[in-house]
């Protein structure tokens, strides 16, 4: 039977609003080879102490100062020992209780498996799935018109796990999943919604910088001259999208 030890790693500072939520959908899943790793920026607002109801559930929990969002993400993955790696930082959950025991029912032995995300507001409310769908068929080529599986929805052998480039400070996680997929030899689509995205975040605050970066990847990985030619196609799949829903709210 399949059973790979999946680590799962939230990381949280100053919010007491929503630690609670996600460290509950994890420790409420079904399936039980989980470690949880819990890393908090040494918050000052209650949510050490929210963290702390849950220590003894906990497989380690950091809580300290960091240097930003992917420092404290490398220190979940330096503490992690899983079959395989999972970020769900605080504010997201799993979309059920058996997500994870329906991940692993998929198939055996794949290098990542990915699904379908669905976004809700700070009140837990639904608003639908992300503008950018999930491919039927996943390689490191499919984010170049977006990101198309977000980094809650991905589940990624912790071997093919190198640290984020700290570097970027808004979007090295798609530079993470781009390093891991150009080297996983099997990837597969749970054909599911595995997990809830809460809107909002850094990336939406900082828009422009979040831009930048992620241009800087996709130039990386996909060389400048497609990255412009792509970036266009971006700017054309946004206005439809912009039109399509403007028609359908007058």
């Amino acid at each position: 039977m399949f059973n790979p030890k999946l680590s799962v790693i939230t990381i949280v500072f100053n919010n007491a609003a929503d630690i609670e939520r996600t460290m509950l959908s994890v420790l409420g899943q079904t399936y039980h080879n989980i470690e949880y790793i819990v890393v908090d920026g040494a918050s000052s607002d209650g949510t050490l102490g929210i963290i702390k109801k849950y220590a003894d559930k906990l497989a380690k929990l950091i809580s300290e100062k960091d240097d930003g969002i992917y420092d404290a993400m490398n220190k979940g993955l330096a503490a992690a020992t899983g079959d395989y790696v999972l970020f769900m930082n605080s504010g997201d959950e799993f979309y059920s209780e058996n997500t994870v025991a329906n991940v692993f029912a998929t198939t055996d032995d794949a290098d990542v498996y990915y699904g379908e995300t669905e976004m809700i507001d700070a009140k837990g409310n639904s608003l639908g799935q992300r503008r950018h769908k999930a491919p039927q068929s996943f390689t490191w080529r499919s984010f170049k018109y977006g990101m198309s599986v977000s980094h809650q929805a991905i589940y990624v052998r912790r071997l093919l796990a190198g640290p984020f480039d700290r570097s970027y400070h808004l979007s090295a996680d798609i530079d993470w999943i781009l390093n891991a997929t150009r080297k996983a030899k099997k990837i597969v689509n749970t054909h599911q919604y595995v997990a809830k995205y809460l809107v909002g975040g850094m990336s939406k605050k900082r828009h422009r910088q979040s831009l930048k970066e992620r241009f800087d990847i996709m130039r990386k990985h996909y060389g400048l001259a497609p990255t412009l030619f792509n970036h266009i196609v971006i700017a054309l799949n946004l206005g439809w999208y912009w039109l399509r829903y403007r028609r359908t709210n007058d």
